[in-house]
């Protein structure tokens, strides 16, 4: 019931507002695009399909009533190394003319073209062409022939996705990062990433932007990934001539809005006094910035428009359980509104608004196959840490129980580590609840989304900080009255690191350990990363010092006294299954308890049903036996 990936993933409605389109699962990592008929009732049909092995369809969306523009993601093994790649297509409703939008490749490549690009404009007014960042690459010398190709970089096309026809907007260049345009087909900003003698990517970038109706460029701002120091551009609105950015008040991400004009005169235009504020809010292609988003206990807007206030009030009343509106499109004439309602009992539902007659009417359920299954309810709340500071969590319980009193219980850390756990429907604690556990999912130091004090030197250089609210998260869940001796802690990412590095700092805490994709070695983490262009970043992000032998559950093995159980899949370009592997053969050879599941092609999320399902019978089988339950 929940292993199952989602039925329903990044549904569009079209212009008209007449069809949908969304991404279904297939058999094993394999996906569909499929069109449906929402306004008549009409059958469901896929229009294009991707195995899974490697590539993977992440979304599609609607540039006409009968044209597409589609995502493709996946890994390839490039002589020996697993590299990522993406591409777009454009495809027909009716699944006919489907052709890639990118640059097309030649055995005369001089290097590997990883990504098409991104559609920057959609074009709203126009119907059957978009902007587009492409991305190119030239070829070598070796053909006399024909014509070599020599633009180098990201460069803007406009490009008519019926004929594939295409004009420069943009000359490509090598350094440039991005462009943004304002949703009416103008560029304004511009992105350049600092250029390194060793060919290594840095975490600085340079903005430059536009006069209304200028072709230069001039500065704008410098914004660096890891000190999050300066402004970082979000959107552009031509109509009023500003940016809107986010920049650090008082430690803590603010959004503010910028004149490009000659002055770049700033204003403050919301600030939260507890977490960052992390992006805009738009309701359809091309409208206005109509509110700001940010994630406390749950993810709220400040709505600068309050007809949407109004509205996600009103539709959130009428719905059983009163769920989270979430504006998810507009149809071209404004009058239908795509809505995704859901909250941390109810995985969502999509429905369709008519704000003209103000019809409501479903479209499906993301999840059908929890219709009729009881789900959690999930509690935020806070817990002391060994130092006494409060930390963030969110507690979920089996359902029909009101206290932890007797029960066995989990400790659930997120991945990341520059993340954070939020209010709502989540698959993997609703399982563990399912199963009688109370679930405990703390946003340690370390997490995003607090501000730069709470971020600290992030979870890998401030381990112990973050490993410590891990562990007084378990402290709390017995103190709470949990049962002690049936206390476990599963993690994921980050989250299994998080999980196995606990029981190296407390060992005996937990009773057994479950780490999925676990990152066990922090050497060897960086160290993976050779040979790539961000090899220099993780190294950075990583640090070096006596905290990386510490930091390593790896290089620790001996401490660990509790069973554990990974699981890893052999495509994983986040985390390296070797990182497993070695973790597994270190602890058995030091007679520990362990046991590694690999899943062949699978990567780090493991988004195949079947395996998810297998993973989450293997996890309760694990815990009932070494909890004794």
């Amino acid at each position: 019931m929940f292993g199952p990936r989602e039925s329903v993933a990044n549904l569009e409605i079209s212009p008209s507002g007449r069809y949908a389109v969304y991404i279904a699962p297939t058999r094993g990592t394999g996906s569909a695009a499929v069109v449906a008929d929402i306004a008549n009732g009409g059958d469901a049909r896929p229009v294009l399909h991707a195995s899974g092995a490697p590539e993977r369809l992440s979304w599609c969306r609607f540039v006409s009533e009968t044209r597409l523009i589609c995502s493709v993601r996946g890994t390839s093994n490039i002589q020996g190394d697993l590299v990522n790649f993406h591409r777009l297509f454009a495809v027909s409703v009716d699944g006919s003319n489907i052709r890639e939008l990118g640059q097309q490749s030649t055995i005369y490549d001089d290097a590997l073209r990883q990504d098409s690009g991104i559609i920057l404009d959609w074009l709203p007014d126009d119907g059957h062409a978009v902007l587009m960042a492409r991305v190119y690459v030239p070829e070598t010398m070796e053909s006399r022939s024909r014509t070599v190709r020599r633009l180098d970089g990201l460069g803007v096309d406009r490009i008519d996705v019926d004929t594939l026809r295409s004009s420069q907007v943009e000359v490509p260049e090598a350094r440039v990062a991005n462009f943004m345009t304002d949703a009416r087909g103008n560029v304004r900003i511009r992105e350049t990433v600092e250029a390194r003698s060793d060919g290594q990517a840095g975490s600085l970038s340079t903005y430059y932007y536009r006069l209304a109706g200028s072709r230069d460029w001039r500065r704008f701002s410098t914004y660096d990934t890891l000190t999050r120091e300066g402004m970082y551009p979000v959107a552009v609105d031509g109509v009023q001539n500003i940016a809107y950015v986010l920049q650090r008040l008082n430690g803590r991400l603010a959004l503010y809005k910028v004149r490009l004009d000659e002055s770049l005169a700033s204003e403050l235009v919301y600030a939260n006094p507890t977490v960052d504020v992390d992006d805009i809010v738009r309701v359809g292609r091309g409208g206005p910035v109509a509110g700001v988003t940010f994630a406390e206990e749950s993810r709220r807007v400040i709505w600068f428009d309050p007809q949407y206030l109004a509205l996600s009030r009103s539709l959130s009343q009428a719905l059983p359980g009163r769920p989270a509106i979430d504006f998810r499109g507009m149809s071209r004439d404004g009058n239908k509104l795509l809505i995704l309602a859901a909250s941390d009992s109810n995985p969502g539902r999509y429905y369709l608004y008519d704000r003209t007659t103000r019809g409501l009417e479903e479209i499906m359920p993301v999840r059908p196959q929890l219709d009729n299954v009881p789900l959690a309810t999930v509690r935020p709340l806070t817990y002391a840490a060994a130092d006494g500071v409060q930390v963030p969590a969110y507690l979920t319980l089996p359902p029909g129980h009101q206290d932890m009193h007797g029960l066995p219980a989990i400790v659930l850390p997120h991945g990341g580590p520059s993340a954070r756990d939020e209010l709502g429907f989540d698959w993997l604690p609703q399982f563990l609840a399912h199963q009688g556990y109370a679930v405990l999912q703390p946003n340690y130091r370390g997490s995003a989304g607090y501000g730069d004090a709470w971020f600290a030197q992030n979870g890998f250089r401030g381990w112990q900080t973050s490993i410590g609210d891990v562990t007084a998260a378990g402290h709390w869940l017995v103190a709470q009255g949990a049962d002690p001796a049936r206390l476990a802690i599963v993690g994921w990412s980050y989250g299994g690191y998080a999980a196995l590095q606990s029981g190296v700092t407390e060992p005996g805490l937990f009773k057994a350990i479950v780490a999925i994709a676990p990152v066990t070695d922090l050497q060897l983490l960086w160290e993976q990363a050779e040979g790539f262009s961000n090899y220099q970043l993780v190294r950075r992000f990583v640090g070096q010092g006596p905290h990386v032998r510490a930091g390593s559950p790896l290089q620790n093995v001996d401490r660990i006294t509790a069973p554990v159980l990974m699981f890893h899949g052999t495509r994983d370009t986040n985390v390296g299954i070797v990182h497993s592997q070695r973790m597994d053969a270190a602890l058995r050879a030091a007679g520990k308890s362990s046991g590694l599941v690999t899943f062949e092609g699978l990567e780090h999320d493991l988004a195949d049903s079947e395996a998810r399902v297998q993973m989450l019978a293997r996890i309760n089988a694990f815990l009932s036996t070494a909890l004794h339950r």
